[in-house]
């Protein structure tokens, strides 16, 4: 028996993912604010389960009590495997750097990096005896400055070297545990709605964005989902890796 942990299950990608997994039988908990009525009718048709926690990730006390009570409930049902996939994340405060209101960078560095950093801590402190596949959803926006995602593609590129970080300690500590990132690309979902939604002295790319949904040049995530599927089921993952999602479609 198998199970996967998907942060931000509620929509989004993080919907896509969970439905994606569940055809491969895996059992699924999902972490949201909010539930997902459709992931529930998804298990049944698939005879896996789904369990939803609501979490505040930008809470370190409420994100070490949810996820005490998932590793004790993943490791009382002795699993053959687990996949973790942090896919919770804000994309605001989109603005300056002068401009930023603090409680805003303060709570996106918590659900962007700190969840992300502190959950895999978690798994990999609490979970001796079944490997553990972490997958952090990273962004290009990691390697390139964008005026207005200071925060944004800070964290996503501290996220991508914990990554390679927590796998290289793995690997001298012959450890069971891989950790990869995956970066989706520009997809159609409410952080592009929050994007778009952006003013040009906040965010000098907004038209760019805009451009991207006028044209239909933004992927649903079903496609993205089924690309992640992709990955972490036909071949070896390489532990540590960025993966991007352009390289692992057939288009």
């Amino acid at each position: 028996m198998k199970y996967a942990v998907v942060t931000g299950v509620s929509k989004g990608l993080g919907d896509s993912v969970a439905q994606q997994l569940m055809e491969e039988g895996i059992h699924i908990l999902g972490v949201s604010r909010s539930d997902n009525a459709e992931l529930k009718e998804m298990a049944k048709k698939n005879e896996v389960s789904y369990t939803h926690y609501t979490c505040d990730l930008s809470s370190i006390d409420d994100l070490e009590r949810v996820f005490t009570l998932i590793t004790n409930h993943i490791s009382d049902n002795q699993p053959e495997g687990i996949y973790v996939v942090n896919n919770a994340g804000v994309v605001e405060p989109i603005d300056h750097v002068g401009a930023l209101e603090s409680e805003k960078v303060v709570q996106h560095v918590h659900v962007n990096l700190i969840a992300p950093m502190l959950i895999t801590n978690l798994f990999y402190n609490k979970v001796n005896e079944t490997p553990v596949t972490i997958v952090n959803i990273t962004s290009g926006a990691a390697n390139r400055s964008v005026y207005g995602w200071s925060v944004y593609g800070s964290t996503k590129a501290g996220l991508n070297l914990f990554t390679e970080t927590a796998a290289m300690e793995q690997e001298q500590r012959n450890g069971l545990h891989t950790s990869i990132a995956f970066s989706p690309g520009v997809m159609d979902t409410d952080m592009q709605e929050d994007i778009r939604s952006s003013s040009e002295d906040a965010f000098a790319d907004v038209d760019k964005f805009k451009e991207l949904k006028e044209k239909g040049m933004l992927r649903d995530t079903n496609t993205v989902a089924q690309a992640l599927r992709k990955l972490l089921f036909t071949q070896p993952l390489e532990n540590g890796q960025v993966y991007h999602v352009n390289d692992l479609l057939d288009e």
